[in-house]
Order: C-alpha cells, then sequence, then structure tokens
C-alpha cells in the first residue's frame, strides 16, 4: 500500500484513468459486435451502416491510447472485407 501523499495520488488517478478507458474498450467491443451481428443476419446495408458508427470509435480508442492502431487497421479491414463478401 501507499505510504506517500504522492503515491496515494496515483493510485487515486489511476482509478479514474482505469475506469474511463474500460468505458472506452467497452464501447468498441459493442460498435464492433452490431457489425458481427449485422453481418451474420445477412443484411449488407444494415452491417455497412453499423461499421461506419464503429469506424469512429475504434478510431477514437487508437487516439485515445486504448487500443493499437494496426489492430484497429487489422480488425476494421476484415470486417469491411467480410461486408463485401455479403
Amino acid at each position: 500500500m501507499a505510504n506517500h501523499a504522492s503515491a496515494k495520488k496515483r493510485i487515486r488517478q489511476t482509478g479514474r484513468r482505469t475506469a474511463v478507458n474500460r468505458a472506452r474498450v467497452s464501447r468498441i467491443r459493442t460498435f464492433t459486435k452490431q457489425v458481427e451481428l449485422a453481418i451474420a443476419s445477412g443484411d449488407k446495408e444494415a452491417a455497412q451502416a453499423a461499421l461506419k458508427a464503429a469506424q469512429p470509435e475504434l478510431h477514437r480508442g487508437v487516439s485515445k491510447g486504448v487500443m493499437h492502431k494496426n489492430t484497429v487497421a487489422r480488425k476494421l479491414s476484415r470486417l469491411s472485407g467480410r461486408i463485401n463478401a455479403l
């Protein structure tokens, strides 16, 4: 456990940041899942709309530092490829 003021403050800050980052990652997962469900249903228009909504969320995750840019690029590429295959 922290024994001095600066360490206690870092623990508080880390807790707040962790909560924000978890919410961000959860939101990204939700948007990705919506695209997956639209692809599974076979509705190309709905899947394209869901991907268009998910794209900025994924890129925001990169800019906020919760996801790596290559991970997001790979996920978007694979999702768009699956949509185009419908």
